[in-house]
């Protein structure tokens, strides 16, 4: 999700609670992956340290991968399916997932998806299709699991190198992101656990933080640090059921110390917003109280509500505008680090499992209804769309980039999918809607501040 161009980041100034000083610290880059410098033409600008990149971050992420995402994948999941009317039976995320198949049938079936669903051949087709930079989902379990979890362990972190190591041979810069917490940061199928928000619970907080800890050490290293140029401490907390105080202290906060004063490293700590409003954290590890390399994550959909599903093309034009207009005086440096083409909630499983569309008016869920929109048949056939769908989709994205370059850049969720075209980068340049190059604006003049 960003505008004009990115030569990168701000020179570091003292930390909190006197931490490590770049003249001393213990391991990590000598020059810094990730300086503060001035701000030009007020927008924040980056340098990664090797050559100027003078362009906004223009990334895509690798969902449905290391972490199963059933809209993604649904493929997966279709093999449990005992109904042609109903969902009944399958598993609604990757935790029983494992869990039905047990660990010995999940390792091979998950083997087989982890060696296929992305290759170094991927790598090199989304550094072709003009993107900078991956942001790449793992869960807490390919490190650690809790004493009842099905998971299948231990495996996982072989891929996410061999990404890395993809990335760097394609000049594509990385985000670690660690996507699903123990016991669940959110309750959402892509934290691994869906409904469930045991995150803050004593032990889940415990073992979140051993592998966080861990993913920080790792990729704050000499050896990784010109290719990963940041570590997402989680992957959407969900503040509203949170105790915010606790995910800022005991998690954010413990983690920036854990990085900046026992490691003395300067990678980039990527914090999501928690879906609290635009400027919530001014006022929270800001450079003005000492800490740096800190950004913020904003993740930005207009399907999952049907009001805003209901609104008009021009209102979800400005909205997205909006979006970026109203970060760029934000005191951190942000990306929008997901963000989608869809102007529908149609792909099948979008919403979940066991939930259909708000689209067209089957939504149930927690006594939620929904009201009939338009219909969502022939949705994944681009062929049946009319020419007016075809340049709503194109000018809605392309709004979206021209806001979220207008400060840090922008993050599209996501790579690939089995079936989807709203939602797959891929299917969206090959059928015209992303554009390609990626600055070919037909519709370039919306979002200018």
């Amino acid at each position: 999700m960003l505008l004009s161009s990115i030569a990168l980041l701000m020179e570091a100034v003292v930390g909190f609670c006197s931490p490590v000083s770049k003249g001393e610290q213990k391991s990590g880059s000598e020059t810094t992956n990730v300086q503060f410098l001035t701000e030009r033409n007020q927008k924040r600008y980056f340098d990664y340290g090797s050559t100027e990149w003078n362009e906004p971050i223009r990334g895509v992420n690798l969902g449905g991968w290391l972490v199963l995402e059933p809209f993604i994948t649904p493929s997966l999941f279709e093999v449990f399916r005992e109904n042609d009317n109903s969902d009944e039976g399958i598993p609604v995320d990757e935790y029983h997932y494992t869990k039905a198949l047990g660990p010995e049938l999940a390792a091979n079936r998950l083997e087989a998806h982890w060696q296929s669903w992305i290759t170094e051949k991927d790598l090199t087709a989304i550094k072709s299709m003009g993107f900078n930079l991956v942001r790449i989902p793992i869960g807490y379990w390919a490190y650690e699991t809790l004493s009842d979890d099905p998971y299948v362990s231990g495996h996982q972190e072989k891929y996410l190198d061999e990404a890395i190591e993809w990335a760097s041979n394609n000049g594509l810069k990385v985000w670690v992101d660690l996507h699903g917490a123990a016991g669940s940061q959110n309750g959402f199928d892509n934290s691994g656990l869906r409904d469930s928000y045991k995150f803050q619970d004593e032990e889940n907080l415990n073992v979140t933080r051993k592998v966080i800890h861990y993913l920080l050490d790792k990729y704050s290293r000499d050896e990784y640090v010109d290719t990963v140029i940041g570590v997402q401490l989680i992957n959407e907390p969900l503040g509203p059921v949170l105790d915010m105080d606790k995910l800022k202290n005991d998690y954010y906060l413990e983690n920036y110390n854990y990085l900046r004063q026992e490691l003395g490293r300067d990678q980039i700590i990527v914090i999501h917003d928690a879906f609290q409003p635009l400027h919530y954290w001014d006022d929270f590890l800001t450079e003005d109280q000492g800490y740096w390399g800190v950004l913020v994550d904003h993740h930005h959909y207009q399907i999952f509500d049907s009001n805003q599903l209901n609104a008009t093309f021009e209102d979800k034009l400005k909205l997205a505008c909006s979006w970026g207009q109203d970060i760029v005086n934000e005191s951190h440096w942000n990306v929008a680090g997901e963000f989608a083409a869809a102007l529908t909630d149609c792909t099948k499983w979008v919403n979940g499992v066991g939930y259909k569309a708000r689209y067209d008016g089957s939504y149930q869920k927690d006594n939620q209804g929904s009201f009939y929109i338009g219909s969502c048949e022939n949705n994944e056939d681009f062929s049946s769309w009319s020419q007016d769908r075809k340049d709503q989709a194109r000018h809605y994205l392309e709004t979206q980039l021209n806001a979220f370059e207008l400060r840090g850049g922008w993050i599209l969720w996501t790579y690939k999918t089995e079936n989807s075209i709203e939602w797959d980068a891929q299917k969206l340049a090959y059928n015209g809607v992303l554009p390609q190059p990626l600055d070919d604006r037909k519709f370039p003049n919306y979002c200018k501040k």
